[in-house]
């Protein structure tokens, strides 16, 4: 019996897809979660452990950012509203921008502190301004992020420092990604500014794909720890906005080859005339999973580590130099710019920092004058990084005691809300990580991974909270 001619295409686009998939199905090397997916249709591309929870670090702000432009959108506050910083805000661990208790901010500044410096102390004032409390704010999070349709998100702070009960998923957090961009597109700066300037001091975003890689335009970052470098990054050609989310990284450097190779692919698979293999699946329909998220301490910070995660690691990260001093990133850099992916990563670029500032709203005569102050001069590095023990003697007050492990080893709820959703059981197939894809490969390998897949066991060290705080 033969087939017709207009069942071929479609059976050898499904033999195709089945290939790919199995060809995809080995286990992973390390635990890391990966997605990507169109903004506007909400349409999977490409996922590796995708509905796995995680514990999100500093990603979390997305969140306290999403809460705090509604609030904006339901007239309950402006950008112009003043908070003071309270104890609780001046008492949060690095980084932070360190004002003293009493200190005003406007919500518009605090949010770009927030941001770009990745400042706990502000995602607390804003949660605080917005919420009442932070319990009552992390209780809305996650309220929130359920109706949202992130049923595996659970929240117990505002800024993602370490906490048993502090979970998201990739797929979850895709979803909040498209939710911002939807919901709030005429505030879109708040995710790309590529630098603050508070005094004379210029931070620069500790996203360096902002800049450097064509049609970057967010989103945040983000590391403790427990959960390995994390990145939310978005990007926009010929009308086209995609999202990358990347957990679990080895490195800074490694989140984002790893999230510009996912967006690259992205749109070549876009171009690709195999396109029409794409799958349909939306990323809300990805079901989400009933574990505990890998504890990734002691591959991150544990004493076999050459260089210990300081609480600056995150700032060298986005600086200037940084991405040129790392050799993996220089070795990363040079492979993306191989014939195949000419320019992928452009030289870090020269950027205008926008003017941050304390208390009311200045003119723009104000600001201009506040912009025209020299730079101060960039502050020497330490020569050697204290080791994880030797940091958690230093500074016992940031800590105060270490992060209690639930009972049954599952996350617990501190703010009422429920912990990781239990939706379907785990899948034990996974994908292997993705490398840069060619036209010629894409063609041979279209389809999209969508299966999950349990990360590598999680660490039986536990470290002190004080171990890293570095978001």
């Amino acid at each position: 019996m033969h087939c017709s001619k207009t069942l071929r295409a479609p059976l050898f686009a499904i033999a195709l897809a089945s290939a790919a998939v199995s060809l995809l199905a080995a286990a992973p090397a390390r635990a890391e979660s990966s997605i990507l997916i169109d903004a506007e249709t909400g349409r999977v591309l490409r996922a590796e452990n995708a509905a796995y929870p995680w514990y999100p670090a500093s990603t979390t702000k997305l969140m306290t950012l999403y809460m705090t432009l509604s609030a904006i959108r339901d007239q309950r506050i402006t950008p112009d509203t003043l908070f003071a910083v309270s104890p609780n805000a001046a008492a949060q661990a690095p980084t932070k921008m360190g004002f003293p208790v009493g200190m005003q901010v406007t919500v518009d500044n605090a949010i770009k502190m927030m941001m770009v410096k990745s400042a706990n102390d502000m995602a607390v004032l804003l949660a605080e301004g917005v919420g009442g409390s932070i319990e009552q704010f992390a209780q809305a999070m996650t309220e929130t992020a359920h109706r949202l349709g992130m049923t595996e998100s659970n929240f117990v702070n505002p800024n993602g420092l370490p906490d048993y009960g502090q979970i998201m998923s990739a797929r979850d957090l895709a979803i909040l990604a498209r939710a911002l961009i939807r919901e709030f597109p005429e505030y879109s700066d708040y995710w790309h500014v590529p630098a603050i300037k508070y005094g004379r001091r210029v931070v620069r975003n500790y996203n360096p794909l902002l800049g450097r890689y064509p049609g970057a335009d967010g989103m945040k970052t983000g590391f403790v720890c427990m959960s390995g470098f994390n990145l939310v990054a978005t990007a926009t050609r010929d009308n086209r906005q995609l999202i990358a989310v990347v957990l679990g990284a080895p490195s800074s450097s490694a989140r984002s080859i790893k999230a510009a190779q996912l967006l690259e692919a992205g749109f070549m698979q876009g171009q690709s005339p195999l396109a029409f293999l794409t799958s349909p699946l939306k990323v809300d329909a990805i079901a989400a999973i009933d574990a505990t998220p890998p504890d990734l301490t002691d591959e991150m910070c544990g004493r076999h580590r050459k260089r210990h995660h300081s609480d600056d690691e995150e700032a060298d990260a986005g600086s200037d130099d940084a991405a040129q001093s790392d050799p993996q990133f220089a070795a990363a850099l040079a492979a993306l710019r191989a014939p195949m992916a000419k320019n992928l990563l452009l030289d870090p670029p020269a950027v205008t920092p926008v003017v941050v500032y304390t208390g009311p709203t200045r003119t723009a005569d104000e600001i201009a004058r506040l912009a025209a102050m020299p730079e101060a001069a960039p502050a020497k590095k330490k020569a050697k990084h204290k080791t994880a023990s030797a940091a958690a003697a230093a500074h016992p007050a940031e800590g105060k005691k270490p992060l209690a492990k639930p009972k049954d080893g599952k996350p617990a709820a501190k703010t009422g809300g429920k912990s990781a959703a239990v939706i379907a059981p785990e899948n034990k197939s996974a994908a292997t990580p993705w490398t840069p894809l060619s036209a010629s490969a894409l063609a041979a390998n279209p389809p999209p991974d969508l299966k999950t897949a349990v990360p590598a066991p999680a660490s039986a060290a536990k470290n002190s909270a004080t171990a890293n705080f570095q978001q």
